[in-house]
């Protein structure tokens, strides 16, 4: 299942009107020496994908990568009391097996604000 919340959904639409782009939205994999994180980038869909269409706007993820992942989902992070700054939050289900997890860059469970 990938699920973009309502929140990231206007938020990156807005992102996008605003550097007039037209793109689906991808859920990827990114690899540091920290581990690995799930991040978002813009990509054309692919046969290999599971996409959401949602207000005009396409987020994709690979149906491999989601097994991997499990239920993914994308939200928007405003900034709280805690010190943390806005942005995106993207969070699966399960970790990536030998890594040290499969979320977004605060872990699997979100950032904690």
């Amino acid at each position: 299942m990938l699920e973009v919340t309502d929140l990231a959904v206007r938020k990156i639409k807005e992102h996008l009107a605003q550097n007039k782009i037209d793109s689906p939205v991808r859920v990827i994999i990114l690899n540091s020496c920290s581990g690995s994180s799930l991040s978002l980038a813009l990509d054309e869909r692919k046969e290999t994908d599971t996409a959401v269409e949602l207000e005009g706007l396409s987020v994709v993820i690979d149906q491999e990568l989601m097994g991997r992942c499990g239920a993914v989902k994308v939200d928007f992070v405003e900034p709280g009391g805690c010190g943390c700054s806005s942005g995106f939050s993207i969070t699966s289900t399960m970790p990536l097996s030998g890594n040290s997890g499969c979320g977004g860059s605060c872990s699997s469970s979100g950032c904690g604000c």
